[in-house]
């Protein structure tokens, strides 16, 4: 059993992990001092029972916040084969939020990606349009990222948008990631790879801008910070800085 914070639905936060298919848990992965994982399903797992209490996501553009799950399926508009994971849905009167949290991940190196033909229908409509042909460009070699999981970013807002047209709510994809100075072991992240990381997320912004799915890059150091402006959420920001370090 991993060890959660404080006041925590941990009963909860097990059932939601235990249906994605990487089920870190058992894996063992979740333990690991590095986790991704263990950060967001420590922070937003607060909010399961009482999402009212989640405040707006910096630069989201959102109503009041209905629910909160962790290991969101955003599927497809098709049934057979793989389908989108989000590690954070948020649902609001308005917005269909997908969560993509990032710890370590794009300071290591990148595992290759790509699109089966699937993904060629011809179901995602103008409003997709930037995505789909970043989707192209990125196939044809055109457009290369190097710490961006740029191809995971794509389907995730395919599978979004697809669930927010049967709600007729808008859609967003937040891609929240850190920029810690060190790993869990002490060792010294490479300095150029959050630079490039950085560079990269703006220019993956400015390539699907204006698009159905509004994608918006945020640090978990600017998330925390405003939820430390909240007095009741302010112990359990504590409790992740001390368990999870400083985030940059």
């Amino acid at each position: 059993m991993p060890e959660f914070l404080p006041d925590l639905p941990v009963e909860d936060i097990l059932a939601c992990l235990a249906r994605s298919p990487g089920n870190e848990v058992k894996s063992g992965k979740f333990d690991s001092p590095d986790s991704s994982a263990a950060l967001v399903a420590n922070a937003f797992g607060w909010f399961l029972n009482r999402p009212e209490s989640l405040p707006p996501l910096p630069g989201v553009p959102a109503g009041q916040v209905t629910a909160v799950t962790l290991e969101a399926e955003m599927r497809f508009p098709w049934s057979g084969g793989r389908h989108p994971w989000l590690d954070v849905g948020i649902s609001t009167t308005t917005t269909l939020i997908g969560v993509e949290s990032k710890r370590y991940e794009p300071f290591r190196p990148q595992k290759q990606t790509g699109f089966a033909e699937v993904y060629d229908r011809p179901v995602w409509g103008e409003k997709m349009g930037n995505y789909t042909k970043l989707r192209d460009d990125l196939v044809a070699g055109r457009v290369w990222y190097d710490t961006l999981d740029a191809v995971q970013l794509i389907k995730q807002a395919y599978g979004i948008v697809t669930r927010a047209e049967k709600r007729a709510v808008g859609a967003v994809l937040v891609y929240l990631y850190a920029e810690p100075a060190t790993w869990a072991s002490g060792k010294a992240v490479d300095a150029g790879r959050i630079a490039l990381h950085r560079r990269e997320v703006g220019e993956f912004a400015a390539a699907v801008a204006g698009d159905g799915v509004v994608f918006v890059p945020l640090r978990w150091a600017e998330v925390l910070a405003q939820w430390g402006q909240v007095a009741a959420l302010k112990p359990h920001v504590a409790a992740l800085c001390d368990r999870f370090g400083n985030l940059g």
